[in-house]
């Protein structure tokens, strides 16, 4: 596991390179594939991090799955590495109400890659499999619902960036509380002026700062939540204890409850992988980035029904919920 870089709390390429060489000088082994992820659909540092990757020897396998549509110099995501991966869940930019899609440019690999995704059977009149393979084909009907979808995604790209621009803007003079937004850089590409980092903003997140207090905030982690946060389905277990060895500061916590009073469906970002119980003892090259992100940041609705009124309200139910 790689930790972020502060700029775009995506993967940090040079600790990406010094975690490659020890991992060669402790196993004398590569690792099989480096898996940048485009957070809330920041793009990563794709060129350092292919220059790395080429450098080595290693496949990059893209997970754009909330990158569908960023662009890094006027490239789009998930077609720098030897795959990409999108996705098409509902919540994503698009939605064919599950699956998604994996981008290859050579076509050997994407008819081995068919081959595992339905069940690997050669060509005879019977089933014969030399190699195990899947069934994790789209279904025609999901494949016609994404099709639709296409015809919406610029709309939607559109959408997500203006409710982010609005968010920068409302937020601007609230003592704080920090936007999340792309590094305001430009490049000449073909004689064209382009943005560096072109972000589809799937998710709009804030940072907290510390000191910042809020409403209710001496109650927070006081009870255990009896359901998964942030629209999850499935089930779920029930928390033995309201606290963990890593989790947001209680003012970020009080604000998301003060919020989910308001109906307002605000969540954490993502916890750090290397603080999942289920990657205990998984080799981690850390920097500290993710948790002080971890500790301070939020993610703010930005859907395509969320509305300029929208918006509004959900800031000025960020400025009442300070104190002071």
């Amino acid at each position: 596991m790689i930790d972020s870089e502060p700029d775009t709390w995506n993967m940090d390429p040079t600790l990406l390179e010094a975690a490659i060489k020890d991992r060669i000088e402790k196993t004398g082994k590569k690792p099989a594939a480096i898996v940048p992820v485009a957070l809330y659909g920041m793009p990563y540092k794709a060129d350092r991090i292919m220059e790395i990757a080429n450098k080595y020897g290693i496949p990059v396998v893209e997970d754009a799955a909330e990158g569908f549509g960023s662009k890094y110099k006027g490239q789009t995501l998930g077609t720098f590495g030897k795959y990409g991966v999108l996705s098409f869940n509902g919540n994503k930019m698009i939605t064919t109400s599950g699956g998604g899609a994996l981008i290859t440019e050579d076509e050997d690999h994407w008819r081995e890659i068919m081959m595992y995704a339905t069940q690997y059977r050669e060509s005879y009149p019977y089933y014969q499999h030399e190699k195990i393979g899947y069934n994790y084909r789209m279904s025609n009907i999901c494949a016609g619902i994404g099709r639709g979808q296409m015809t919406v995604v610029n709309d939607h790209l559109a959408h997500h960036k203006h409710v982010q621009k609005m968010y920068e803007e409302l937020l601007a003079d609230v003592p704080g509380i920090h936007v999340h937004s792309q590094p305001n850089t430009n490049l000449t590409n073909n004689t064209n002026e382009v943005p560096e980092y072109d972000s589809n903003y799937w998710l709009c997140t804030i940072t907290i700062d510390e000191d910042v207090k809020i409403k209710g905030q001496e109650n927070a982690y006081k009870t255990i939540v009896k359901g998964a946060v942030g629209g999850a389905a499935g089930v779920i277990h029930m928390a033995e204890s309201a606290t963990t060895d890593c989790q947001p500061n209680d003012n970020v916590e009080a604000l998301r409850v003060l919020m989910d009073q308001a109906q307002i469906e605000a969540r954490p970002v993502w916890k750090p992988m290397h603080k999942q119980p289920c990657y205990k003892g998984v080799p981690c090259y850390l920097n500290g980035v993710s948790e002080s992100i971890f500790k301070v940041g939020m993610c703010l609705p930005a859907g395509p029904y969320v509305t300029d009124d929208d918006v509004r309200y959900i800031v000025e139910t960020i400025k009442s919920a300070i104190v002071g």
